[in-house]
């Protein structure tokens, strides 16, 4: 069974972060800069939310808000599930799937450790079943 670990390994645990007092224009640019659809917000090596795309469209787009008077810290989303890299695929799919999220903070102890978001957990769920079918596919042909 694959670990939130599996996708680190893959993907890195590159963190992009910002501080509470960023613009979320400044975020964004961060964001578009590097195409991702988060940042983590920091006060040194503390973690205190996530900022998502999401979190933009419905706390400054559709309350009228301006993305350079807006604190990060004002938008941000600070309640996530936490997950630790030993942590399944499915068991951080059913977490996604019932909260409605799309990305998971990686906890090793207290210490952040990497972030995931629903799109590594697809990607990592199709590599498995890639590779179960290439060793069927061996299987079948070392039995001929």
């Amino acid at each position: 069974m694959k670990k939130v670990a599996d996708i680190l390994i893959h993907k890195g645990s590159k963190i992009t972060s910002v501080t509470a007092d960023t613009t979320v224009l400044e975020a964004l640019k961060i964001m578009a800069d590097q195409n991702i659809g988060s940042v983590m917000v920091m006060d040194g090596s503390r973690y205190l939310g996530i900022m998502t795309e999401r979190d933009y469209s419905r706390k400054v787009i559709l309350k009228g808000k301006s993305s350079t008077a807006t604190r990060v810290s004002e938008i941000m989303s600070d309640n996530l599930p936490r997950v630790s890299p030993s942590d399944s695929i499915e068991f951080c799919m059913q977490i996604m799937s019932d909260k409605n999220i799309r990305y998971l903070p990686v906890f090793d102890n207290h210490l952040l450790t990497g972030i995931i978001s629903i799109n590594d957990l697809v990607r990592e769920t199709i590599l498995t079943q890639q590779e179960t079918i290439s060793h069927l596919k061996d299987y079948l042909h070392s039995s001929m």
